[in-house]
């Protein structure tokens, strides 16, 4: 999600201050995504200046007050309409070490898949936890999406572990010999 879009959505709740921006981004997000207050700042001018927020004036302590304009709730409720594709998300890291893995000599492919699926099994749990306690919808949300995402990764490392001959005692596409232990670098 970009930044602007999330300013824009709190900032459609009524004019804020820049770090309470920050304070109820982050909130939104369970923390999830934590914003640098410069961040903030950065982007509510660049919101001033496309004309999609205003700054009203200040508060009793000093704090400038933006609100958005009615170009900001345009532009808010356009991107509300339109569904992000995958191309639109960060790149997966985890596909690329894997990619890698495969490629690089002395790599011992089912370990990195073993060291994974036991980080993200550990994360299930937590969030899953994390989800019994919650009480706000918002973060409720973040957490079934971050729970969803961590049962594909899992069904993924799966699939990985069939698909490379891993799984069930198998060699794997890649003979012995050419594996080391993670953490070894690759022997002259």
């Amino acid at each position: 999600m970009p930044i602007r879009h999330g300013l824009l959505a709190l900032l459609a709740q009524g004019p804020r201050y820049g770090y309470q921006l920050r304070a109820e981004f982050e909130s939104s997000t369970g923390a999830t995504w934590p914003l640098n207050i410069g961040q903030v700042y950065s982007t509510l001018a660049r919101l001033e200046r496309d004309g999609l927020a205003v700054r009203v004036g200040a508060d009793t302590e000093g704090r400038f007050v933006h609100r958005i304009t009615p170009d900001g709730l345009d532009e808010l409720s356009s991107w509300f309409r339109t569904p992000m594709a995958r191309s639109d998300r960060p790149r997966d890291e985890l596909a690329i070490k894997l990619a890698m893995a495969v490629t690089t000599p002395g790599v011992d492919v089912a370990e990195v898949v073993r060291a994974q699926r036991t980080a993200t099994l550990r994360s299930l749990q937590d969030l899953a936890r994390r989800k019994a306690v919650a009480e706000d919808d918002a973060w409720r949300l973040v957490l079934e999406s971050m729970l969803f995402q961590a049962e594909a990764e899992v069904r993924w490392l799966d699939h990985c572990e069939v698909y490379l001959g891993q799984g069930e005692g198998g060699e794997g596409t890649r003979s012995k010999r050419d594996r080391l232990p993670m953490g070894e670098g690759t022997r002259a």
